[in-house]
C-alpha cells in the first residue's frame, strides 16, 4: 500500500488539488497530513477529492479547535491536536507538527515511522530502528511545493516535488 504523507498546506487550493489529484491517479490509499491545513474548509476539499483514509494534526495555524473537530467528524478524518498515533498494515506511525517533539519521540524507539512538519523543510533521518522525516511544505511557502509517499511493501519513504509530477 502506498501512503502519501503531506504538511503545511496553509490554503494553498491550487497545490492542494494538484497533490489529491495525483493521490487519486496513483491509488494512494491513505494520506497523512502532519499539520497548517488552516481554514477548516480545507478539510472538506481534501474529503470532496479523496475517498482514502485522511489522518492528521491540527498544527500551529487553524481556526479554534472546535471547529476543527466539527469539520474533521463530518468529514470522517481522524485528527487530534498535538500528536496522532496510528498503525497502517503493521506500521506504526506517530504524526506531530513539531520537529522537537517529533525527535523525542523517535529517540523513544516506540514507532517505526514518525512524521512532522513546521520547517517547510523536506528531511528524514533514521534513528535506531525509527524513521523521522518531513515532507516539506505543500503549499510551498519558504521551499519547493513538495510532499512524501510511503510504500508500505518496500518500506521506502520518496520525496515527490509538486511541480514535477
Amino acid at each position: 500500500m502506498n501512503v502519501a504523507i503531506c504538511s503545511d498546506s496553509h490554503d494553498n487550493l491550487v497545490n492542494i488539488k494538484k497533490f489529491l489529484s495525483w493521490c487519486n491517479r496513483h491509488k494512494i490509499e491513505s494520506i497523512i497530513h502532519c499539520g497548517d491545513w488552516c481554514a477548516p474548509s480545507v478539510l472538506e476539499l481534501y474529503r470532496k477529492r479523496f475517498k482514502g483514509k485522511l489522518y492528521g494534526v491540527y498544527g500551529n495555524v487553524h481556526a479554534d479547535d472546535e471547529t476543527m473537530k466539527k469539520f474533521a467528524k463530518r468529514h470522517k478524518i481522524t485528527i487530534k491536536e498535538d500528536e496522532l498515533a496510528i498503525k497502517i498494515e503493521s506500521i506504526k506511525i506517530l504524526v506531530t507538527h513539531y520537529p522537537d517533539k517529533a525527535k523525542k519521540i523517535a529517540e523513544e524507539g516506540k514507532f517505526d515511522l514518525v512524521f512532522y512538519g513546521h520547517s517547510h523543510v523536506p528531511w528524514m533521518k533514521k534513528v535506531e530502528n525509527t524513521y523521522i522525516a518531513n515532507p516539506g511544505t505543500l503549499a510551498g511557502m519558504f521551499q519547493k511545493a513538495s510532499f512524501a509517499v510511503y510504500d508500505t511493501k518496500t518500506r521506502k519513504l520518496d520525496l515527490k516535488i509538486l511541480e514535477l509530477i
